[in-house]
């Protein structure tokens, strides 16, 4: 009787678990899969090839994987290199607080690559991987300008307060917020264009708008101040920037792969106003796929005409922690870091920066999306990285941002899910 076992079943999914196979033959070939099926209907899937032990096991945190997506010892593997089966798409948890994500684990007798769909496994289990522990809620956020999704931790608080902010997008992306929640904080995960009765495209940014989220968490009865944290992806990096800059609220900040200038929309706050650098469409480059490489839209910020639209980081009072994929195929955030961190006071940031990781640095488990379609393009895009050292550089930079938030924001009770 072949069994198939992952523990824990229910899982955050930013957590590892341990798959076993037991009941093999010695030196059995076998194929493991993981597989799920998003919110959409639209199916993920990994698979790697093993050999079981002499007591015919198979324990992929021991035993290397001799190939499929990927080789090696990886205990996560099955689940840090799910790929979907239609070209561009995205893994992202929309619902986080009604349903996990559910992984199908199943073992196959040699060699399966998944182009006989009458092949049955030897045997098979289930994982859940959540976004939300156990008594985290989930507060719908429409006050005032201000839209988004407040997560707290159970129990009476205060917590340390973070505002959660993605990219060129837009909407709402609620799943680190959730993942965050989780280990303690107190987070708003804040939509500010094509959300709601937000603006549909982002013509500007209104620091005003971020300021006054700011000021709405820090008055929350939950929430411990008087400062806060932000952690920004992308354009939602840069603006984490300028929030550092110009809001005394903020005092520790996560920048992940963005600019330290302003692009293609101006910054405007109170009487003062940052001009954008414009974009250089006609520079963009089609992959071998199809995607659209936008890092030579992005002329070099270093020319002397730019120097009015960089953001002034010289003004920052908190910490920023900047973290960088080298093979980011958006733009070289590693140079837009380097700027920034030269300008700023001294002891106040520090750069993490990882070779091979692409664009989209995601809590751990989440697999590699080196290309996808979004809201307001005409082609996907390309995002960048290598699967195995942008699995590294998620599990690594994770723990480092939960560190780094907690030094600087105070302790928090993380769950044991």
């Amino acid at each position: 009787m072949v069994e198939v076992t992952v523990t824990p079943q229910s899982s955050l999914a930013d957590r590892p678990v341990q798959i076993r196979v037991r009941g093999l033959s010695p030196s059995q070939l076998v194929t493991l899969r993981a597989w799920l099926k998003d919110e959409q209907g639209e199916c993920f899937q990994s698979r790697a090839f093993f050999r079981a032990d002499e007591a015919g096991e198979v324990d992929p945190g021991l035993h290397a994987a001799l190939g499929g997506s990927y080789s090696g010892v990886w205990p996560m593997g099955l689940f840090w290199f799910l790929q979907p089966d239609t070209l561009f798409r995205r893994l992202v948890k929309r619902d986080v607080a009604g349903s996990p994500f559910r992984v199908r684990l199943e073992v196959f007798d040699g060699l399966s690559m998944g182009t006989d769909p009458r092949e049955q496994p030897l045997g098979s289990c289930e994982a859940e991987r959540w976004y939300m522990g156990p008594g985290v809620q989930r507060v719908p956020i429409r006050e005032g300008r201000v839209r988004g999704a407040l997560f707290l931790p159970p129990g009476p608080g205060p917590f340390p307060g973070v505002i959660d902010l993605f990219g060129g997008a837009g909407g709402l992306i609620e799943f680190r917020a959730g993942l965050l929640a989780s280990q303690g904080f107190a987070v708003l995960a804040l939509a500010f264009f094509a959300y709601d009765d937000l603006p549909r495209v982002l013509a500007q940014l209104d620091l005003e708008y971020f300021e006054e989220a700011a000021e709405l968490l820090l008055r929350h009865p939950k929430v411990r101040g008087p400062g806060l944290g932000v952690v920004g992806v992308s354009k939602g990096a840069e603006v984490a920037l300028a929030m550092a800059t110009f809001l005394p609220q903020v005092v520790a900040t996560v920048w992940i792969n963005g600019t330290s200038f302003l692009y293609g929309n101006p910054l405007l706050y109170k009487e003062l106003r940052i001009p954008a650098i414009p974009y250089y469409t006609e520079r963009v480059l089609f992959t071998e796929v199809g995607a659209m490489d936008n890092s030579a839209i992005f002329t070099d910020p270093r020319d002397p005409a730019h120097r009015a639209s960089a953001i002034p980081v010289e003004k920052i009072r908190g910490k920023v922690l900047f973290v960088v994929g080298e093979a980011d195929r958006s733009f070289n955030s590693k140079l837009f870091a380097e700027l920034a961190l030269a300008r700023m006071p001294p002891e106040s940031g520090r750069i993490l920066s990882y070779p091979g990781a692409g664009h989209l640095i995601e809590p751990p488990g989440s697999p590699l999306c080196s290309n996808s379609s979004i809201r307001g393009t005409p082609r996907p895009l390309a995002w960048g990285g290598e699967p195995q050292p942008h699995a590294r550089a998620q599990e690594h930079s994770w723990q480092e941002i939960l560190q780094f938030l907690e030094l600087h924001l105070g302790s928090v009770a993380a769950m044991k899910l």
